[in-house]
């Protein structure tokens, strides 16, 4: 986008992390580039720092979230507050966001919203079903608000990423055979200008994702997955 001379407003927790990415959006060609230092599980903010956003860039085309944690799945299976935060990061705050985000795009007819969920959404598996839950919330609300505005004009898409290479992952065993981030979001550019509803990426995960939905539950409850 930046290389495409595109207007930008970036929102993140580090202020040194976003000021560098800032500047480096700038380098490549971005023709405007305003940030704004925020953390986003608080929702209350979340009106004031879009309509900031929006009035910055005197507009929005694309809305792009990728906001989210992996969580600790053992220490929520055993604590509340630590589920809790899980779902409240994975889902409370992006439907905050979202539900202004599509407000504002259905009184312009138009906008796309891009949401980063997960394959893990598609079924609950044991090694990780409090962030499978999270993202399985976020995708069906992401169908429901699709059918809402699709007809004013607006596009949701669902990005359903397999594992990828990020610093989210890096602690994950595996992490060196995981999706290039790069390639990733080449796929994720190209599927917002084709206004798709929804992508699979890498591409494989599509079919896989449909196999593992129609396992039977007696079989796949015994699976160690």
């Amino acid at each position: 986008w930046a290389s495409q001379g595109a207007r930008l407003f970036l929102v993140a927790r580090n202020a040194e992390k976003l000021a560098a990415v800032a500047a480096d959006l700038r380098t490549r060609g971005a023709s405007y580039v305003d940030t704004a230092v925020a953390d986003l599980d608080n929702t209350e903010q979340h009106p004031a720092m879009l309509a900031h956003a929006v009035n910055s860039l005197t507009g929005l085309d694309v809305a792009y979230l990728t906001h989210g944690i992996l969580g600790d799945q053992a220490k929520a299976e055993q604590d509340f507050n630590t589920a809790a935060q899980i779902i409240y990061t994975n889902y409370m705050a992006p439907v905050s966001l979202l539900t202004w985000l599509a407000n504002f795009c259905v009184q312009r007819h138009a906008g796309t919203l891009a949401v980063i969920s997960s394959v893990a959404g598609d079924r609950g598996r044991k090694s990780n079903y409090l962030y499978g839950s999270s993202k399985a919330g976020l995708s069906a609300f992401l169908g429901g608000l699709r059918n809402r505005v699709d007809r004013e004009g607006v596009t949701v898409l669902a990005i359903k990423p397999g594992p990828v290479k990020t610093a989210m992952t890096a602690s994950m065993k595996g992490s060196e055979k995981f999706a290039d981030a790069d390639k990733v979001a080449q796929s994720i550019v190209k599927a917002i200008d084709k206004r798709q509803d929804t992508l699979y990426v890498p591409f494989q995960w599509q079919p896989i994702m449909f196999i593992i939905r129609h396992i039977p539950e007696r079989i796949f409850k015994k699976l160690n997955l």
